[in-house]
């Protein structure tokens, strides 16, 4: 591609040739750096601080923190390998679906956002009315056929639901969280064991 050149009028060109005239040179005289003192002997270079190695998770005694849901293993693994906090008889006779849920929420059909307010709702309702024993209902998933390069999680529901029940309002009300017996939904539902209230 060729560069069309600019034919400069008779003005400009002696415009140019004043400036040209006029023009001098810069004078290339090399910079004067400041004087530095050396000192006879230099400062002994300062010592490593030591490394302190401070715990991520600080919390006071006897305090117990909830579990992290770890992503690398199956929710159903993940709730199991929290130690029990309720009664162990209980428990057993929980985790063979003996027990009878007082109540229940299903939040299929939701969206998060209005799973969230109900579940909310639910239990804290659930919680004053002195029930023990509640299940919700979250359904599996749907299973998606294929996923792409990327796997997606299957049912929000189910993988959020845990930890809407482990954060506030609803942490301090609720003792256990499992995955319900077939009975009552399976791997679709969970029960939620809750605290007696105060008072």
């Amino acid at each position: 591609m060729s560069r069309k050149r600019r034919h400069l009028s008779p003005e400009d060109r002696e415009l140019w040739g004043r400036v040209v005239e006029t023009a001098r040179p810069l004078k290339s005289t090399p910079l004067a750096l400041p004087e530095t003192s050396v000192p006879a002997s230099l400062p002994e270079a300062p010592q490593p601080v030591p490394r302190v190695d401070v715990p991520r998770t600080i919390r006071p005694e006897g305090r117990k923190t909830p579990p992290q849901q770890d992503l690398a293993h199956p929710l159903s693994e993940s709730l199991a390998r929290v130690p029990v906090q309720m009664d162990k008889r209980q428990f057993q006779r929980l985790s063979r679906g003996k027990l009878d849920p007082e109540a229940r929420i299903d939040l299929h059909g939701m969206t998060l956002t209005q799973a969230h307010g109900a579940l909310n709702g639910f239990i804290l309702r659930a919680h004053a009315a002195g029930m023990r024993l509640v299940l919700v209902i979250t359904g599996k998933g749907k299973s998606v056929a294929d996923d792409g390069p990327i796997p997606r999680r299957r049912g929000a529901l189910k993988h959020d639901v845990p930890q809407w029940l482990r954060m506030a309002p609803l942490g301090p009300l609720v003792l256990e969280i499992r995955e319900a017996h077939i009975r009552h939904g399976g791997a679709g539902a969970y029960y939620v064991y809750l605290r007696r209230p105060r008072g």
